[in-house]
């Protein structure tokens, strides 16, 4: 198999003034509005402060540019890199002759020492878009490299005709972590083995590149991948995209803007019409099974019996790659492992620290860190007495008011709860079942014994102001740093809903939470519909006493085949979270027909009515910790 030699990668020797110029100048100001706010302008853009940090610090490193364009701690970075370390800017030969573009970083000194390979995420910007954490990961005493998996990065359109690729863009199409880039990544080893003669090879990868990092540990023909960190990642591709019969719409579209060119480019005509079905909502049996191929959970004998130990993390309201398929992937390994979950949506938690300096330590990456410190460098930082689980509870940040924004700024995080493992999570379960008002309102109550004979009624196919995130990705991040989205429940047009929800909720004496909301919730509906289909989407929310409200969590379900107005029980798992839902406050269990994020089968104008048999009262399971 043909391997390019390291050398840095063809390019302008003849630096000029305006190539400098195309580098903006990295200010505090700047690297402020990338911690404050994060690495997304919006579900379909990377915050161009944060892409610009990566693009600075690499022209740095390459000699492009005749000014300064960081601040002193980040020049102070590079010059300690630089004397430590050759910083190269290879390709990697994959085994079908596809370019892969890649970054090095070589300590010069020193015996045997490992390497952490680096796979980017899923954005235009390739591997340089974390060139602050593969600089963190060098002056920690790794070898490093970072690389763009086939397809990925900025491509332009040429109004002549034909494609200009940016340096960090490799070639191919995308394979969407299928076995191509396993064997990519199995290329890439070689590659670091002769480059580096590493004591061990690891993988820490976010998003994209964690489920890369976690399928080429599990595929490596010679088993050489020695731990993985996988941020952001997921554990069931095919759940991830299509569960319980609803299409993540939202979370595909997404991608598909990330990838830096037109599909037309970017994706064979396979994987192409893999999309297409998946757009159209056809051939879905096909779907899954291509979206199982690439589920680091189809491959768990493999990364147990080879012992790999593997941390994880991802955040509550994730929208790419919900959590609860993670948590079963996470119970079913039996391998040293390490379950992070927090506050917002996806890559909120680890972003920013992987791509500037923060004012104080990144939590998340500090803790991934960690565990390469351990399973890698042999370290005794505390990693081996971690508890398997660690959870954030949303929300229980301590916040001022930016007076110039009006943004809160967090002053204080959020408490985090270790647990042994999973299931230590959830200590009981209470049942809420689904019941009329007696006073006749125009909501349903949850109350502690059953009812039935009622019914209520709404008009499917309309979205509604009760609403999973305004934006994927991008309400998760403002909520990460101190600014949830608050509803209005009073907009709830209930017309197209129906809500249930508790008298204000008391604690026990002394405290200020009445509930403690630990694990996955679960409801138990009876159905019908004047047509042949309906989805449902079911939201828990916490009202204050303002009537403004906080999404706990949610869950869609889509019913086909239905015989019109005829009842069927079903019954669905909303998604994990952890909660304290304060004292006074009361839990609502929310029910329309259509989300944003997701594929709906209600057909317009169409009647939804939800009952409660006598012989099979609707009810809501709440986890309680």
């Amino acid at each position: 198999m043909a391997r390019a030699r390291p050398g840095r990668q063809e390019r302008n020797q003849n630096v000029n003034a305006s190539q400098d110029d195309s580098i903006s100048t990295v200010t505090t100001a700047r690297l402020a509005q990338v911690a404050s706010s994060g690495i997304w302008a919006s579900s379909t853009t990377v915050n161009p402060d944060a892409a610009n940090v990566g693009e600075a610090l690499v022209a740095t490193l390459k000699g492009e540019t005749t000014r300064t364009v960081l601040t002193s701690d980040l020049q102070q970075l590079t010059d300690s890199v630089l004397r430590i370390a050759t910083v190269e800017f290879p390709n990697v030969t994959a085994p079908d002759g596809i370019r892969i573009s890649a970054h090095t970083i070589k300590h010069n000194t020193g015996g045997p020492r490992p390497v952490v390979i680096v796979p980017a995420g899923w954005t235009p910007f390739g591997w340089v878009l974390f060139e602050y954490a593969h600089l963190q990961l060098a002056l920690k005493g790794y070898h490093v490299l970072a690389y763009t998996p086939r397809g990925i990065g900025l491509t332009t359109k040429l109004p002549g005709g034909g494609y200009l690729d940016s340096f960090w863009t490799s070639g191919g199409t995308i394979d969407v972590a299928g076995p191509q880039d396993w064997s990519d990544g199995s290329a890439v080893i070689d590659f670091a083995q002769e480059y580096f003669e590493p004591s061990s090879v690891a993988f820490l990868g976010e998003s994209y590149g964690s489920g890369i990092s976690q399928l080429v540990a599990a595929h490596d023909p010679e088993d050489r991948v020695k731990a993985v960190v996988a941020l952001s990642t997921w554990g069931n591709l095919a759940t991830s995209l299509l569960h319980h019969d609803t299409r993540h719409l939202q979370a595909v579209q997404s991608l598909i803007s990330f990838t830096g060119g037109p599909v037309e480019r970017k994706f064979d005509e396979e994987n192409r019409r893999i999309l297409q079905d998946f757009d159209l909502g056809q051939n879905l049996d096909g779907v899954r099974d291509w979206g199982r191929l690439r589920a680091p959970e189809s491959y768990l004998k493999e990364t147990n019996d080879r012992r790999i130990p593997t941390f994880f993390s991802n955040a509550w309201h994730e929208t790419l790659f919900p959590v609860n398929e993670l948590l079963e992937t996470f119970t079913r390994l039996t391998v040293p492992k390490r379950l992070n979950l927090w506050i917002g949506d996806h890559a909120a938690p680890e972003g920013a620290g992987l791509t500037i300096p923060l004012s104080g330590p990144s939590q998340a990456v500090a803790e991934a860190f960690a565990w390469l410190d351990h399973h890698v460098l042999g370290v005794e930082n505390g990693v081996r007495d971690w508890p398997q689980v660690d959870t954030q509870v949303m929300f229980t940040y301590q916040t001022r008011v930016n007076p110039d924004t009006g943004q809160n700024v967090i002053t204080e995080q959020a408490r985090r709860e270790p647990r042994q493992n999973w299931d230590e999570v959830t200590a009981d379960t209470e049942r809420w079942y689904l019941a009329d008002t007696t006073s006749g309102g125009q909501d349903g109550a949850l109350t502690a014994d059953p009812a039935s004979g009622w019914s209520r009624e709404f008009t499917a196919g309309s979205l509604t102001d009760a609403t999973a995130v305004d934006e994927v990705m991008f309400t998760g991040q403002a909520e990460w740093n101190g600014n949830p989205k608050i509803y209005e429940t009073g907009k709830f047009d209930r017309q197209n809903l129906v809500v249930w929800a508790t008298e204000p909720l008391a604690g026990d004496p002394g405290t200020q939470t009445a509930r403690q909301i630990r694990g996955i919730p679960r409801v138990r509906l009876t159905v019908r519909s004047t047509a042949d289909s309906t989805t449902l989407v079911a939201y828990l929310f916490d009202i204050a006493e303002d009537d403004t409200a906080r999404i706990i969590t949610h869950e869609p379900y889509t019913l086909t085949d239905l015989t019109p107005d005829q009842d069927v029980t079903v019954d669905w798992n909303l998604q994990a979270a952890a909660y304290d839902l304060p004292v006074g406050h009361r839990l609502a269990l929310v029910i329309n027909s259509r989300d944003q994020l997701y594929s709906t089968a209600s057909v317009e104008d169409s009647t939804t009515t939800i009952s409660s048999p006598g012989a099979d009262a609707s009810y809501l399971d709440l986890p309680l910790g």
